[in-house]
């Protein structure tokens, strides 16, 4: 079912100057460079670990940053994968768990580096990035075993992962963003332990290029919405496996969105995928929810990786970080990881 938006009343968007200069840049650097999505997947992914490896400067220092192995998990059909924690210097309890985001086939820990270690700094808490298996090859439900794997290993035994017990966030950007609300809802549908939030930012949460957002913003601000049409016929070929909720969490029926942890939202206002995120936080709304939802201005999707670039990265870094702290001390407050 296609998703539902408010109608836009006000004139189309534009970048802020600071966001279009860096948009300039861009279009200097990349200048002759192919749409990643357009040429093999090994030769897609090569490109855009070069091409954020420009973002991955001025680091902020860590006290840990330790990879761990993930061992099989025989249930989830999973062959074991890679965390990699990032623990700031006095560290309080509890900590983030990260899903990079990338179309489902692109990016790494590495790609995500820098925005990981600035979430840590800002929120004085450990995070643990997830490396997963990548579309096409591995389409769904691969990758999303493997985030689910990451979660069970460490909500079970987090000092084997570097951290201390205190409650866990689960987050992500993007593809990210939706392997994380859907890694919930799989385990909220069978019974196991949640996050005590979720980070949510600019996420796919549907398969809907209809939106007045992929209208808008088709073409012309980084991502493209014939670039998220290849991503989705890459993660989900199989029209069933892509209408349910563990594909795309829109499908989700009300009792379970009803029942999920607080999240914070995250919009980039130029962004093909900003309806996503507005009609997810007002059907939240609809269900009598109250989540977080910052709307970003003129902003593209990715921004979060410009932080040391962007005044308004840095922002939605800092109010994702006053959330997480939040939704891990009210967990403690109210019992939920005695």
């Amino acid at each position: 079912m296609p998703m539902t938006t408010p109608a836009r009343t006000d004139s189309l968007p534009k970048p802020t100057a600071e966001m279009q200069a860096m948009l300039d840049r861009l279009a200097r650097e990349d200048a002759g460079l192919p749409d990643p999505t357009t040429i093999p997947p090994e030769e897609g992914r090569a490109l855009a670990e070069r091409k954020n490896a420009r973002w991955q400067v001025e680091q902020p220092e860590m006290e840990t940053v330790r990879t761990f192995a993930v061992p099989p998990d025989a249930d989830l059909d999973t062959t074991g994968n890679a965390v990699m924690l990032f623990r700031p210097p006095n560290a309080g309890p509890g900590a983030i768990l990260f899903v990079h985001g990338g179309g489902f086939a692109f990016c790494s820990l590495r790609t995500h580096e820098r925005f990981m270690r600035v979430l840590a700094a800002e929120t004085g808490r450990a995070v643990i990035g997830v490396e997963y298996r990548l579309a096409p090859e591995n389409p769904f439900p691969a990758g999303l075993n493997d985030v689910i794997a990451a979660w069970r290993a460490v909500q079970a035994d987090p000092a084997a992962y570097g951290i201390d017990p205190g409650g866990l966030v689960l987050s992500g950007d993007s593809a990210g963003a939706n392997l994380a609300l859907a890694a919930t809802l799989h385990e909220m549908e069978a019974s196991l332990p949640v996050p005590d939030g979720c980070l949510l930012f600019y996420g796919t949460y549907a398969v809907d290029f209809s939106t007045p957002s992929y209208t808008d913003f088709a073409e012309g601000f980084g991502l493209t919405t014939a670039m998220m049409q290849r991503y989705w016929d890459w993660y989900a070929p199989d029209a069933d496996a892509r209408s349910g909720p563990l594909a795309a969490p829109m499908a989700a029926s009300d009792d379970a969105l009803r029942a999920l942890p607080p999240l914070h939202l995250l919009v980039a206002e130029c962004d093909p995928l900003a309806s996503d995120t507005h009609a997810l936080a007002a059907r939240l709304r609809r269900l009598g929810r109250d989540d977080d939802m910052r709307v970003e201005p003129g902003v593209v999707h990715g921004f979060l990786q410009m932080t040391q670039h962007l005044a308004a990265a840095r922002a939605s870094v800092s109010a994702a970080a006053m959330a997480a702290n939040r939704f891990l001390e009210d967990a403690n407050k109210n019992g939920r990881n005695d």
